[in-house]
C-alpha cells in the first residue's frame, strides 16, 4: 500500500464508465487502495450504485432511481452494454482487495448500507476497516453512527472545513473529505492534529496532485488513481 492512498473516484472513471463493475475492476487492475462510489435505493429497497438521483445522465433511460425497481434498473444499459450494479455486486467483486468508500446519496441509504456492512462483517469475515461511509448529508452520517458506531465515517464538505471538523469530532469520524480547493498546508495540519485522516476530492490534474501531496494528506480521490 502506498504512503498516500490511491482512491478511485466512482471507480477509475477516467478510463471506464463511472460506478460500473468495469470501472471498479479497472481500479483494482490499477492497484487502487480504495474505491469511492455513490448509492441510492431502488423502489424495492435494493442499494443501487449510481451517482445521480435520476438515471438520465448515465443510462439509456429516464426517471428517478427511487421510483424504479431493481428489475427495471437492471434492464437499463450504460454505454449500450453495462448494467447499473448493486452494492452487493460491488462488494463481491472487490472481495477485500481494497477498501470501499460508500457515499450515501439517497434517503434511506444509511439503514440499508449499515445492514449490508454488518452482514459482510458477521457472515463473510470482512473487517469494518474494509469500509468508509461518507456523505454531504451529515444527518445520514449521524444515522450510521447511531446504528453501528464501529463503521468508519468520512465527513464530506465543499464549503467549510471548520464546520466539518466540529461535526467530525461530534460523531468520532475517521476522516474528513474536503473539496481539494479548500485545502492548504495550514488547515491540512489542523485536520490531522485533531486526529482525522484527510481524503480530498476529486483531483485529476498532475500538477494539482503534486501540490496536494505536499500537504501530506492520507489519500487522494481521483478519476485517475494511477496518477497518484
Amino acid at each position: 500500500m502506498s504512503e498516500i492512498l490511491k482512491i478511485a473516484h466512482r471507480g477509475a472513471r477516467g478510463y471506464e464508465p463511472e460506478n460500473t463493475l468495469k470501472a471498479f475492476q479497472k481500479a483494482l487492475d490499477l492497484h487502487a487502495d480504495g474505491i469511492e462510489l455513490d448509492v441510492h435505493l431502488s423502489s424495492d429497497s435494493h442499494i443501487i450504485v449510481i451517482h445521480d438521483e435520476t438515471i438520465d445522465r448515465t443510462t439509456n433511460g429516464k426517471g428517478f432511481v427511487n421510483t424504479l425497481s431493481l428489475q427495471q434498473l437492471k434492464a437499463l444499459r450504460i454505454e449500450n452494454e453495462l448494467q447499473i450494479p448493486t452494492l452487493t455486486e460491488v462488494f463481491d467483486l472487490v472481495n477485500q482487495q481494497c477498501f470501499i468508500n460508500i457515499e450515501l446519496k439517497g434517503q434511506g441509504t444509511a439503514n440499508a448500507v449499515a445492514a449490508l456492512i454488518e452482514l459482510y462483517v458477521s457472515e463473510k469475515n470482512w473487517n469494518y476497516n474494509s469500509f468508509l461511509v461518507s456523505s454531504f448529508e451529515w444527518d445520514f452520517l449521524q444515522q450510521i453512527v447511531l446504528l453501528n458506531p464501529k463503521i468508519p465515517i468520512g465527513v464530506l464538505t465543499e464549503t467549510d472545513i471548520d464546520s466539518a471538523i466540529t461535526f467530525a469530532k461530534s460523531i468520532k469520524a475517521k476522516a474528513i473529505h474536503p473539496d481539494f480547493n479548500l485545502l492548504n498546508k495550514e488547515n491540512a495540519i489542523q485536520i490531522q492534529e485533531k486526529g482525522f485522516h484527510i481524503f480530498p476530492w476529486t483531483i485529476n490534474e498532475k500538477e494539482d496532485i503534486a501540490k496536494i501531496k505536499t500537504y501530506n494528506v492520507n489519500g487522494i480521490i481521483s478519476d485517475f488513481p494511477d496518477r497518484i
